[in-house]
């Protein structure tokens, strides 16, 4: 399964995709990591979805990664009296926390927390984006706004608040609970939704403690003030586009998403674009211009991955829109100009020694046009400093934990083998070649890069970098 691109796929299982037989096609099709979606799935079902998953990875003898996205705090308004009612433009209408059904002039908001942080002049955004109200006065228990743009308001609608930080944990009861399944049945990542503060991603890795990485979902304009302390707490982190695109001025959204993917880039923080990428093909089998130019650009950013939500978890064409995402990845790949764009992009190495072995790992394979640099690593530390370096070459991450292999699954350019650890040099170089020549990235005669950190076994301890040559011997040995 030698991936022909290097920026990974991330596919949501939903109603169309999640049979065991759809799962291998999807993953034949391209997808590198599952993501199972805790906002739909039944926490009772998350076992048996996570052994479909583990099967095929059996069956393909491939790491696959599984991601475990939390649903977070969902804000929503509470019931009309007739189950709707019409707000015009520049009407008052009063939030407050009677329990009593609204009407055309009021509604329960069951949130106390939201009422209490509400501020004149803030936005209330109630599903997603159709109706907008700006706050005009505040009391204890009730904020009155006032109709920017009105229509339609029904129960249980979801409300946003792009201006107000909530004083909400990012993990409910539900969440909680999804956590704790989600770890128990081995996720190697969790996503956290609608993030605010550093604290939101803290609470949630102190419950994982090590047993799976942390993805921060960026999706509220608060977590972009302090998008730094979140990047350097959390181990990946994910543009949701759509929470975004409702929160915060459509136009802003692009400019937002390049900011992110850069600041995750010289972190070497795994960066996942997501939403709405393919959604024509939701319901039809090819996708518009528009949004294969748009897939297209995530790509030329240096995104690790690129993430289908309902075109693979529900829509019609589920193995198509894999197949091309798949496609428009390899041929922006392809482009001469991606590299040019991905090298403008480097950044200079941390003051290291894994550092700059990665950065002179990067101008090995270009002096001497090497197609594999193998990295032996425990943590997944050292493929992620050389993922980051964007090389023109596969990483291919050679370690004893499987758990590490499936994490690295959704890194940049990443071709994780699980194996047991090198037990000396020249044991390393060795098994290193042979695996080059077995994985199909190089054959007799080539050259290729080994990076290590001895003693072996030592998480983080990347110190050592060797070039070795493909003889006969490793051939056989493959």
């Amino acid at each position: 399964m030698k991936r022909s691109r290097r920026t990974k796929i991330v596919a949501t299982l939903g109603p169309a995709s999640d049979t065991p037989e759809m799962i291998a096609k999807l993953f034949r099709a391209g997808v590198d990591v599952f993501r199972l979606n805790m906002s739909h799935l039944p926490r009772e079902k998350l076992p048996e979805k996570v052994e479909a998953i583990r099967a095929v990875e059996r069956e393909f003898k491939r790491p696959i990664g599984i991601l475990v996205d939390l649903q977070g705090p969902k804000l929503r308004l509470g019931a009309f009296a007739e189950g709707f009612a019409m707000i015009e433009n520049g009407a008052s209408f009063v939030l407050d926390g009677d329990p009593t059904p609204g009407d055309v002039h009021r509604c329960y908001l069951p949130h106390p927390e939201i009422l209490s942080a509400l501020e004149p002049g803030h936005s209330v955004i109630i599903d997603d984006g159709k109706l907008r109200l700006t706050v005009t006065e505040v009391s204890e228990a009730r904020a009155v706004t006032r109709v920017e743009v009105g229509g339609r308001i029904s129960n249980r609608k979801g409300v946003s608040l792009p201006h107000t930080v909530i004083p909400l944990p990012a993990m409910t009861d539900k969440d909680r609970g999804d956590l704790e399944a989600g770890l128990n049945v081995g996720a190697d990542w969790i996503a956290v939704s609608f993030v605010q503060r550093p604290e939101d991603v803290a609470e949630v890795k102190k419950v994982c403690a090590g047993r799976a990485l942390v993805m921060a979902k960026i999706e509220k304009p608060q977590a972009l003030t302090r998008l730094d302390e979140i990047m350097e707490i959390s181990d990946g982190v994910m543009v949701a586009r759509g929470d975004l695109g409702v929160e915060m001025p459509l136009e802003q959204v692009p400019g937002v998403q390049k900011r992110i993917t850069r600041s995750a880039r010289r972190q070497g923080k795994p960066v996942v674009v997501a939403t709405q990428m393919l959604e024509s093909m939701i319901t039809a089998p090819v996708p518009t211009r528009a949004e294969v130019s748009d897939v297209a650009t995530a790509v030329y950013e240096g995104a690790d991955a690129v993430m289908l939500s309902a075109e693979s978890a529900s829509g019609a064409f589920p193995l198509e829109a894999i197949a091309m995402m798949s496609r428009i990845a390899e041929e922006v790949e392809r482009d001469a100009l991606y590299w040019s764009i991905i090298r403008a992009q480097n950044s200079t190495p941390d003051h290291t020694a894994a550092d700059a072995i990665a950065a002179a790992a990067h101008q090995m394979v270009d002096a001497l046009d090497l197609e594999a640099i193998m990295a032996w690593t425990h943590s997944g530390s050292t493929a992620l400093r050389l993922s980051r370096e964007r090389p023109n070459a596969t990483v291919i991450a050679l370690t004893p934990k499987r758990e590490t292999a499936r994490r690295l699954a959704i890194a940049w350019g990443t071709h994780p083998i699980v194996t047991n650890d090198a037990s000396d040099v020249d044991d390393m170089a060795f098994r290193a070649a042979k695996f080059a020549v077995r994985e199909r990235f190089a054959e007799v005669g080539d050259r290729i890069i080994v990076v290590a950190g001895v003693p072996f076994g030592t998480p983080g301890a990347t110190n050592l970098v060797r070039i070795a040559f493909i003889t006969r011997e490793h051939a056989a040995k493959a």
